[in-house]
């Protein structure tokens, strides 16, 4: 194993313990994958993630192939090889969680509305709640693919939790916990009331104005 894979399967790890650590997903739930080479890096099942080895990483190939010798891939590897497969321009990584707040939402079938203007972070007006399906079904998958067209990067998943992507695993990593973070505050604010969720032509606006945030112009960089 050569030093810049064994770097990337350290990084599915470092992130998965992330996960634990920060409340995202306890215990084994979740999982991560990683664009890599024809196919992909992915979690293997049923392992704690404090105990994970480089080594203990699932290479797949996109069509879900998974070579011999290797631990058993997460129980949700399809729809990660599905999401890479459908967008390869856009995504080459894949963070899936249980976070609380999400996944509450989730339960009652309820994607995030446009109450807040951070909704447009996962690039779109709302982020949606994917249809429920049991899980590691390719029915899943579908219904997970369906609720990332048109450019979304994050969504719900109906009685399960809350699947982000990115052109990074550290960028699918900081979606999850930004999603999560506005499911925390728009149920904080549906305890006080109706939320008063912006119009479409002015989350159109941040859209625009999210393509450049955080950017320098280029008189400005050296």
């Amino acid at each position: 194993m050569h030093d810049h894979e064994r770097a990337a399967r350290q990084s599915l790890i470092d992130h998965c313990r992330a996960m634990n650590a920060s409340g995202l997903s306890l215990n084994k739930s979740g999982n991560a994958s990683l664009r890599w080479g024809d196919g992909l890096l992915i979690t293997p099942t049923g392992r704690a993630y404090d105990r994970l080895l480089p080594e203990d990483i699932v290479y797949l190939e996109l069509d879900g192939s998974c070579p011999p010798g290797q631990l058993i891939p997460s129980s949700e590897w399809r729809f990660h090889c599905d999401i890479l497969h459908a967008f390869p321009d856009t995504t080459n990584a894949i963070v899936h969680v249980h976070s609380t707040h999400a996944t509450a939402l989730a339960c009652l079938g309820e994607g995030i509305p446009a109450f807040h203007y951070m909704v447009a972070v996962a690039g779109g007006d709302h982020i949606p709640c994917a249809d429920y399906a049991t899980f590691g079904s390719s029915e899943l998958s579908d219904n997970v693919l369906h609720a990332l067209q048109g450019g979304l990067r994050a969504c719900l998943m109906a009685n399960h939790g809350l699947v982000t992507t990115g052109k990074t695993l550290a960028d699918a990593y900081a979606l999850a916990e930004e999603v999560e973070n506005l499911a925390r505050q728009y149920m904080l604010a549906r305890t006080l009331g109706p939320t008063r969720n912006l119009p479409p032509e002015e989350m159109a606006r941040v859209l625009e104005k999210f393509k450049h945030y955080g950017q320098q112009r280029k008189s400005e960089q050296t």
